[in-house]
Protein backbone atom coordinates (compact mmCIF):
# COMPACT_ATOMS: atom_id res chain seq x y z
CA UNK A 1 0.00 0.00 0.00
CA UNK A 2 1.43 3.40 -0.98
CA UNK A 3 2.07 6.06 1.60
CA UNK A 4 -0.46 8.49 0.09
CA UNK A 5 -3.20 5.86 0.00
CA UNK A 6 -2.52 4.95 3.63
CA UNK A 7 -2.66 8.64 4.59
CA UNK A 8 -5.95 9.07 2.70
CA UNK A 9 -7.47 6.07 4.49
CA UNK A 10 -6.40 7.44 7.89
CA UNK A 11 -7.88 10.87 7.05
CA UNK A 12 -11.20 9.32 5.98
CA UNK A 13 -11.35 7.21 9.16
CA UNK A 14 -10.65 10.27 11.37
CA UNK A 15 -13.28 12.35 9.57
CA UNK A 16 -15.80 9.52 9.87
CA UNK A 17 -15.16 9.12 13.61
CA UNK A 18 -15.45 12.88 14.21
CA UNK A 19 -18.67 13.06 12.20
CA UNK A 20 -20.11 10.07 14.07
CA UNK A 21 -19.30 11.56 17.47
CA UNK A 22 -20.78 14.88 16.33
CA UNK A 23 -24.04 13.11 15.45
CA UNK A 24 -24.05 11.47 18.90
CA UNK A 25 -23.58 14.84 20.62
CA UNK A 26 -26.28 16.56 18.56
CA UNK A 27 -28.62 13.62 19.13
CA UNK A 28 -28.46 14.28 22.89
CA UNK A 29 -27.26 10.71 23.47
CA UNK A 30 -24.60 12.22 25.75
CA UNK A 31 -25.33 14.73 28.49
CA UNK A 32 -24.97 18.33 27.20
CA UNK A 33 -22.74 19.03 30.20
CA UNK A 34 -20.22 16.34 29.23
CA UNK A 35 -20.47 17.38 25.59
CA UNK A 36 -19.61 20.95 26.61
CA UNK A 37 -16.58 19.80 28.64
CA UNK A 38 -15.37 17.69 25.70
CA UNK A 39 -15.66 20.60 23.27
CA UNK A 40 -13.91 23.01 25.66
CA UNK A 41 -11.13 20.43 25.97
CA UNK A 42 -10.79 20.45 22.17
CA UNK A 43 -10.44 24.25 22.13
CA UNK A 44 -7.88 24.05 24.95
CA UNK A 45 -5.86 21.47 22.99
CA UNK A 46 -5.60 23.87 20.03
CA UNK A 47 -4.41 26.69 22.29
CA UNK A 48 -1.93 24.58 24.28
CA UNK A 49 -0.31 22.83 21.30
CA UNK A 50 0.03 26.13 19.42
CA UNK A 51 1.72 27.83 22.42
CA UNK A 52 4.06 24.85 22.84
CA UNK A 53 5.45 25.54 19.36
CA UNK A 54 6.93 28.85 20.49
CA UNK A 55 7.53 28.15 24.20
CA UNK A 56 8.42 24.47 24.13
CA UNK A 57 10.11 23.87 20.78
CA UNK A 58 11.58 27.30 20.02
CA UNK A 59 12.53 28.08 23.62
CA UNK A 60 10.99 31.57 23.72
CA UNK A 61 8.87 32.77 26.64
CA UNK A 62 5.61 34.23 25.39
CA UNK A 63 2.76 34.98 27.78
CA UNK A 64 0.51 36.94 25.45
CA UNK A 65 -1.27 34.02 23.79
CA UNK A 66 -4.68 35.25 24.95
CA UNK A 67 -4.14 38.45 22.96
CA UNK A 68 -3.82 36.56 19.67
CA UNK A 69 -6.75 34.41 20.70
CA UNK A 70 -8.78 37.61 21.21
CA UNK A 71 -7.81 38.96 17.78
CA UNK A 72 -9.00 35.75 16.14
CA UNK A 73 -12.18 35.60 18.21
CA UNK A 74 -13.31 39.19 17.62
CA UNK A 75 -12.34 39.38 13.93
CA UNK A 76 -14.18 36.15 13.16
CA UNK A 77 -17.18 37.22 15.25
CA UNK A 78 -17.39 40.52 13.37
CA UNK A 79 -17.21 38.64 10.07
CA UNK A 80 -19.92 36.17 11.13
CA UNK A 81 -22.33 38.82 12.40
CA UNK A 82 -22.00 41.10 9.38
CA UNK A 83 -21.38 38.63 6.55
CA UNK A 84 -21.42 35.02 7.73
CA UNK A 85 -25.11 34.91 8.69
CA UNK A 86 -26.21 36.14 5.26
CA UNK A 87 -23.82 33.73 3.57
CA UNK A 88 -25.20 30.77 5.55
CA UNK A 89 -28.79 31.80 4.75
CA UNK A 90 -27.98 32.18 1.06
CA UNK A 91 -26.74 28.56 1.11
CA UNK A 92 -30.03 27.34 2.58
CA UNK A 93 -29.39 27.96 6.26
CA UNK A 94 -28.66 24.29 6.92
CA UNK A 95 -25.63 22.64 8.45
CA UNK A 96 -23.71 22.96 5.17
CA UNK A 97 -24.26 26.72 5.04
CA UNK A 98 -23.15 27.21 8.62
CA UNK A 99 -20.09 25.00 8.15
CA UNK A 100 -19.02 27.07 5.13
CA UNK A 101 -19.57 30.25 7.12
CA UNK A 102 -17.58 28.86 10.08
CA UNK A 103 -14.79 27.76 7.74
CA UNK A 104 -14.46 31.27 6.31
CA UNK A 105 -14.66 32.78 9.80
CA UNK A 106 -11.83 30.48 10.91
CA UNK A 107 -9.70 31.61 7.96
CA UNK A 108 -10.41 35.27 8.80
CA UNK A 109 -9.59 34.80 12.49
CA UNK A 110 -6.40 32.83 11.82
CA UNK A 111 -5.13 35.34 9.21
CA UNK A 112 -5.83 38.35 11.47
CA UNK A 113 -4.15 36.68 14.45
CA UNK A 114 -1.19 35.65 12.30
CA UNK A 115 -0.81 39.23 11.06
CA UNK A 116 -0.91 40.46 14.66
CA UNK A 117 1.78 37.90 15.49
CA UNK A 118 3.92 39.26 12.65
CA UNK A 119 3.50 42.86 13.84
CA UNK A 120 4.46 41.92 17.40
CA UNK A 121 7.10 39.34 16.50
CA UNK A 122 9.31 41.35 14.13
CA UNK A 123 10.39 43.95 16.71
CA UNK A 124 10.06 41.87 19.89
CA UNK A 125 11.68 38.54 18.96
CA UNK A 126 15.07 40.19 18.87
CA UNK A 127 14.65 40.24 22.64
CA UNK A 128 15.20 37.24 24.86
CA UNK A 129 13.95 35.78 28.12
CA UNK A 130 12.06 38.06 30.49
CA UNK A 131 12.11 40.99 28.06
CA UNK A 132 10.18 39.00 25.46
CA UNK A 133 7.72 37.87 28.13
CA UNK A 134 7.09 41.49 29.17
CA UNK A 135 6.53 42.59 25.56
CA UNK A 136 4.05 39.78 24.81
CA UNK A 137 2.24 40.37 28.12
CA UNK A 138 1.98 44.06 27.27
CA UNK A 139 0.58 43.24 23.82
CA UNK A 140 -2.13 41.09 25.39
CA UNK A 141 -3.15 43.90 27.72
CA UNK A 142 -3.13 46.44 24.87
CA UNK A 143 -5.54 44.24 22.91
CA UNK A 144 -7.89 44.10 25.93
CA UNK A 145 -7.80 47.90 26.27
CA UNK A 146 -8.56 48.34 22.56
CA UNK A 147 -11.48 45.90 22.72
CA UNK A 148 -12.91 47.74 25.73
CA UNK A 149 -13.04 50.94 23.67
CA UNK A 150 -14.17 49.73 20.24
CA UNK A 151 -17.94 50.13 20.05
CA UNK A 152 -18.17 48.22 16.76
CA UNK A 153 -17.53 45.02 18.72
CA UNK A 154 -19.50 45.93 21.82
CA UNK A 155 -16.83 47.66 23.87
CA UNK A 156 -16.69 46.87 27.58
CA UNK A 157 -20.20 45.39 27.61
CA UNK A 158 -19.10 42.57 25.32
CA UNK A 159 -20.00 41.41 21.84
CA UNK A 160 -23.25 39.47 21.53
CA UNK A 161 -25.35 38.14 18.69
CA UNK A 162 -22.60 35.88 17.37
CA UNK A 163 -24.11 32.81 15.65
CA UNK A 164 -23.61 29.74 17.82
CA UNK A 165 -22.15 26.79 15.96
CA UNK A 166 -21.37 24.07 18.50
CA UNK A 167 -19.74 21.45 16.35
CA UNK A 168 -17.65 18.67 17.88
CA UNK A 169 -16.56 17.83 14.35
CA UNK A 170 -15.13 21.28 13.62
CA UNK A 171 -13.58 21.84 17.06
CA UNK A 172 -11.65 18.58 17.06
CA UNK A 173 -10.83 18.85 13.37
CA UNK A 174 -9.04 22.13 14.13
CA UNK A 175 -7.37 20.51 17.18
CA UNK A 176 -6.14 17.54 15.11
CA UNK A 177 -4.92 19.83 12.31
CA UNK A 178 -3.02 21.89 14.89
CA UNK A 179 -1.35 18.74 16.25
CA UNK A 180 -0.50 17.51 12.74
CA UNK A 181 0.94 20.88 11.68
CA UNK A 182 3.09 21.23 14.82
CA UNK A 183 4.24 17.60 14.60
CA UNK A 184 5.31 17.99 10.97
CA UNK A 185 7.05 21.28 11.71
CA UNK A 186 9.00 19.77 14.60
CA UNK A 187 10.08 16.76 12.50
CA UNK A 188 11.25 18.86 9.56
CA UNK A 189 14.38 20.88 8.79
CA UNK A 190 12.47 23.96 9.95
CA UNK A 191 11.74 22.24 13.26
CA UNK A 192 15.38 21.21 13.70
CA UNK A 193 16.34 24.87 13.28
CA UNK A 194 13.82 25.85 15.96
CA UNK A 195 15.15 23.21 18.36
CA UNK A 196 18.72 24.37 17.71
CA UNK A 197 17.62 27.89 18.68
CA UNK A 198 16.10 26.50 21.86
CA UNK A 199 19.21 24.55 22.80
CA UNK A 200 21.79 27.26 22.04
CA UNK A 201 20.81 30.33 20.05
CA UNK A 202 24.38 31.61 19.78
CA UNK A 203 25.60 28.29 18.38
CA UNK A 204 22.66 28.23 15.93
CA UNK A 205 23.64 31.69 14.67
CA UNK A 206 27.24 30.54 14.31
CA UNK A 207 26.03 27.65 12.14
CA UNK A 208 24.24 30.07 9.80
CA UNK A 209 20.68 29.82 11.15
CA UNK A 210 18.79 33.12 10.76
CA UNK A 211 17.40 32.93 14.29
CA UNK A 212 15.21 36.04 14.10
CA UNK A 213 13.56 34.85 10.88
CA UNK A 214 12.84 31.39 12.27
CA UNK A 215 11.51 32.75 15.55
CA UNK A 216 9.20 35.19 13.75
CA UNK A 217 7.88 32.42 11.49
CA UNK A 218 7.19 30.15 14.47
CA UNK A 219 5.55 33.06 16.29
CA UNK A 220 3.26 33.83 13.34
CA UNK A 221 2.23 30.17 12.95
CA UNK A 222 1.58 29.87 16.69
CA UNK A 223 -0.45 33.11 16.69
CA UNK A 224 -2.56 31.98 13.71
CA UNK A 225 -3.43 28.71 15.45
CA UNK A 226 -4.29 30.64 18.63
CA UNK A 227 -6.59 32.80 16.50
CA UNK A 228 -8.30 29.64 15.21
CA UNK A 229 -8.86 28.61 18.84
CA UNK A 230 -10.39 32.03 19.49
CA UNK A 231 -12.75 31.53 16.53
CA UNK A 232 -14.03 28.29 18.06
CA UNK A 233 -14.55 29.96 21.43
CA UNK A 234 -16.40 32.92 19.89
CA UNK A 235 -18.91 30.66 18.14
CA UNK A 236 -19.25 28.29 21.09
CA UNK A 237 -21.31 30.51 23.39
CA UNK A 238 -22.14 33.34 20.98
CA UNK A 239 -20.78 36.01 23.33
CA UNK A 240 -17.38 37.59 23.87
CA UNK A 241 -16.14 39.76 26.72
CA UNK A 242 -12.74 41.48 26.81
CA UNK A 243 -12.23 40.29 30.39
CA UNK A 244 -12.07 36.72 29.10
CA UNK A 245 -8.76 37.51 27.38
CA UNK A 246 -6.81 39.18 30.16
CA UNK A 247 -3.38 37.92 31.27
CA UNK A 248 -5.00 35.25 33.49
CA UNK A 249 -6.13 33.42 30.33
CA UNK A 250 -2.56 33.47 28.98
CA UNK A 251 -1.30 32.02 32.25
CA UNK A 252 -3.93 29.26 32.11
CA UNK A 253 -2.67 28.18 28.68
CA UNK A 254 0.94 28.44 29.88
CA UNK A 255 0.14 26.20 32.87
CA UNK A 256 -1.32 23.60 30.49
CA UNK A 257 1.94 23.19 28.59
CA UNK A 258 4.05 23.33 31.76
CA UNK A 259 1.87 20.66 33.34
CA UNK A 260 2.08 18.42 30.28
CA UNK A 261 5.75 19.16 29.63
CA UNK A 262 7.47 21.75 27.48
CA UNK A 263 8.40 20.33 24.11
CA UNK A 264 5.89 17.48 24.25
CA UNK A 265 2.86 17.49 21.97
CA UNK A 266 1.24 14.59 23.82
CA UNK A 267 1.96 16.43 27.07
CA UNK A 268 0.22 19.57 25.78
CA UNK A 269 -2.87 17.53 24.87
CA UNK A 270 -2.86 15.84 28.28
CA UNK A 271 -2.32 19.12 30.13
CA UNK A 272 -5.16 20.81 28.22
CA UNK A 273 -7.59 18.00 29.01
CA UNK A 274 -6.59 17.75 32.68
CA UNK A 275 -6.82 21.50 33.32
CA UNK A 276 -10.21 21.67 31.58
CA UNK A 277 -11.69 18.75 33.51
CA UNK A 278 -10.05 19.38 36.91
CA UNK A 279 -11.89 22.64 37.79
CA UNK A 280 -15.18 20.96 36.87
CA UNK A 281 -14.35 17.86 38.92
CA UNK A 282 -13.70 20.07 41.95
CA UNK A 283 -17.01 21.94 41.75
CA UNK A 284 -18.32 19.74 44.58
CA UNK A 285 -15.79 21.47 46.81
CA UNK A 286 -16.94 24.95 45.92
CA UNK A 287 -15.33 26.68 48.91
CA UNK A 288 -11.98 24.95 48.55
CA UNK A 289 -11.93 24.32 44.80
CA UNK A 290 -9.27 26.87 43.88
CA UNK A 291 -7.18 25.99 46.95
CA UNK A 292 -7.15 22.29 46.01
CA UNK A 293 -6.50 23.18 42.38
CA UNK A 294 -3.50 25.33 43.32
CA UNK A 295 -2.11 22.75 45.76
CA UNK A 296 -2.24 20.01 43.12
CA UNK A 297 -0.28 22.19 40.69
CA UNK A 298 2.29 23.07 43.37
CA UNK A 299 2.75 19.42 44.31
CA UNK A 300 3.23 18.49 40.65
CA UNK A 301 5.80 21.24 40.11
CA UNK A 302 7.73 20.07 43.19
CA UNK A 303 7.64 16.37 42.38
CA UNK A 304 8.00 16.64 38.58
CA UNK A 305 9.09 20.15 37.54
CA UNK A 306 9.59 19.11 33.90
CA UNK A 307 5.88 18.27 33.58
CA UNK A 308 4.08 14.99 33.13
CA UNK A 309 5.71 14.17 29.79
CA UNK A 310 8.51 16.72 29.69
CA UNK A 311 12.25 16.17 29.82
CA UNK A 312 12.78 12.48 29.21
CA UNK A 313 9.49 11.73 27.53
CA UNK A 314 7.74 9.09 29.61
CA UNK A 315 6.19 7.52 26.53
CA UNK A 316 9.60 7.16 24.86
CA UNK A 317 11.08 5.63 28.03
CA UNK A 318 8.19 3.18 28.27
CA UNK A 319 8.57 2.19 24.62
CA UNK A 320 12.35 1.79 25.00
CA UNK A 321 11.91 -0.44 28.04
CA UNK A 322 9.27 -2.48 26.24
CA UNK A 323 11.58 -2.95 23.25
CA UNK A 324 14.45 -3.91 25.56
CA UNK A 325 12.29 -6.52 27.34
CA UNK A 326 11.12 -7.88 23.98
CA UNK A 327 14.70 -8.10 22.71
CA UNK A 328 15.82 -9.85 25.91
CA UNK A 329 12.99 -12.37 25.63
CA UNK A 330 13.91 -13.14 22.01
CA UNK A 331 17.56 -13.56 22.99
CA UNK A 332 16.59 -16.07 25.67
CA UNK A 333 14.52 -18.07 23.19
CA UNK A 334 17.39 -18.16 20.69
CA UNK A 335 19.99 -19.07 23.32
CA UNK A 336 17.90 -21.78 25.03
CA UNK A 337 18.52 -24.58 22.43
CA UNK A 338 22.21 -23.76 22.34
CA UNK A 339 22.46 -23.92 26.13
CA UNK A 340 20.59 -27.24 26.30
CA UNK A 341 22.88 -28.80 23.71
CA UNK A 342 26.00 -27.47 25.39
CA UNK A 343 25.03 -28.77 28.83
CA UNK A 344 26.36 -32.21 27.87
CA UNK A 345 30.14 -32.54 27.69
CA UNK A 346 31.02 -33.71 24.18
CA UNK A 347 34.01 -35.73 25.53
CA UNK A 348 31.78 -37.86 27.71
CA UNK A 349 30.74 -41.31 26.55
CA UNK A 350 27.29 -41.45 25.02
CA UNK A 351 24.51 -43.15 27.00
CA UNK A 352 24.77 -46.92 27.12
CA UNK A 353 28.56 -46.94 26.61
CA UNK A 354 29.57 -46.36 30.26
CA UNK A 355 30.33 -50.08 30.89
CA UNK A 356 31.68 -50.84 27.48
Amino acid sequence: MSRYLRTLIIVLIVLGVLYGVDIVFHGRLISPYFARIAMLSGIAITLAVSLNLINGFTGQFSIGHAGFMAVGAYSSAYFSVNYGVRLAESLGGGSLGWMVSLFLATIVGAVCAGFAGLVVGVPSLRLKGDYLAIVTLGFGQIIVVFLNNIEAVGGARGYSGIPIVKSFFWIFLIAILTIVVVYNIVHSAFGRALISIREDELAAEAMGVNTTRYKVMAFVISSAMAGAGGVLLAHFDGYLNPKSFEFIKSFEILIMIILGGLGSIVGSVLGAIVLTILPEALRGFAEYRMVIYSLLLIILMITRPQGLLGGNNALKIWRARRRARSAAAKAQIVDAPAESSSDRNPTENPPGKEHA
